[in-house]
């Protein structure tokens, strides 16, 4: 749920809260929202418990879809590949992937056989700007 606020957040609100309680009253307010969320934890750890112990072994036959959707949600088509057709070895694969960018790296000029010199190439010229400008008045929004 807060998966997404990250550091310079919890900064933010520890200064606002700062600033509205004052220093006087902040440790007993972080103190309070602690046992707070300790208390949920408890009486979510204990409702979990009391649901396995009232099903049984039926509560493991409910969890198991639930825990093969998780695998699927994790699976790439690379994982995929992996798990089933190279019983969970990636190196083939992965040496292929290092294979091809090395054949389509376009940053390095191709390499001459037979020892000749590479002469470096000149690189395009960029088209020559065109002379009249556009204004946003000549788009036609209809």
């Amino acid at each position: 749920m807060f998966s997404s606020v990250g550091w310079g957040e919890l900064l933010i609100l520890l200064a606002a809260a700062l600033i509205i309680l004052g220093p006087e009253r902040l440790p007993g307010a972080v103190s309070w929202a602690m046992g707070a969320v300790r208390k949920v934890r408890d009486y979510a750890t204990g409702a979990s418990s009391q649901l396995r112990d009232e099903l049984g072994p039926d509560f493991d036959q409910l969890r198991e879809p639930l825990t093969q959707l998780n695998e699927l949600r994790q699976m790439s088509p690379k994982s995929i590949v992996t798990k089933h057709i190279f019983d969970g070895d990636s190196s083939t694969i992965d040496d292929l992937g290092k294979s091809v960018r090395e054949t389509l790296d376009v940053s390095r000029p191709p390499a001459k056989p037979d020892g000749e010199r590479q002469v470096p190439r000149e690189s395009p010229q960029p088209p020559a700007p065109s002379a009249r400008k556009y204004d946003v008045t000549d788009w036609d929004a209809t």
